[in-house]
């Protein structure tokens, strides 16, 4: 059985776009899982339906870019018609430090997704994680370090084990 794993983004800074590309490898990493990455200008509402797994990823500007809440705000009829029920979710992040407010965009990334009645998968505690990552998703804090890469593939990979298990499509 294979999976369809969508990695959506935005693309804004510079940071973004390894953590992304280190999710998607990670994601590849699971035999039966198709992949797919998309900056959000490139994206479509039926790229989400036929998702079997979503990751979503936006840089920290106090919480998710306004071009990314502009994009989630006109997808309103996928939770109303339940288009997202069941799909397994997940997010991540960069930001200048680490007290810039990562966690709060994870978690307004994973709120949208709850909205949709999708299951959510976050990254279980690692020695890894005194330095990078966080429950919630993968994070790059600061500068994007190996470790941050290595936190993005371990999230991919999850995601699409968990999308695999959960019998999708």
């Amino acid at each position: 059985m294979a999976v369809s794993v969508l990695i959506i983004y935005d693309n804004t800074g510079s940071m973004i776009e390894p953590l992304a590309q280190a999710v998607a490898r990670g994601a590849e990493d699971v035999a039966g899982a198709s992949v797919s990455l998309r900056r959000i200008e490139e994206a479509q509402p039926g790229d989400l339906v036929a998702a079997d797994a979503i990751i979503m990823g936006c840089p920290n500007w106090s919480g998710i870019t306004g071009r990314l809440k502009l994009w989630l705000d006109s997808l309103g009829d996928l939770w109303e018609e339940r288009a997202l029920l069941n799909k397994i979710g997940a997010a991540f992040t960069t930001s200048r430090s680490r007290s810039a407010g990562t966690e709060f965009t994870l978690l307004s990334l994973l709120h949208w997704m709850l909205a949709g009645g999708m299951l959510i998968a976050g990254l279980p505690w690692s020695p890894r994680m005194l330095t990078s990552g966080s429950y919630y998703g993968a994070t790059a804090c600061g500068s994007v370090q190996p470790e941050d890469l290595e936190q993005a593939r371990a999230l991919g990979r999850r995601v699409a084990e968990a999308a695999l298990r959960q019998g999708h499509p």
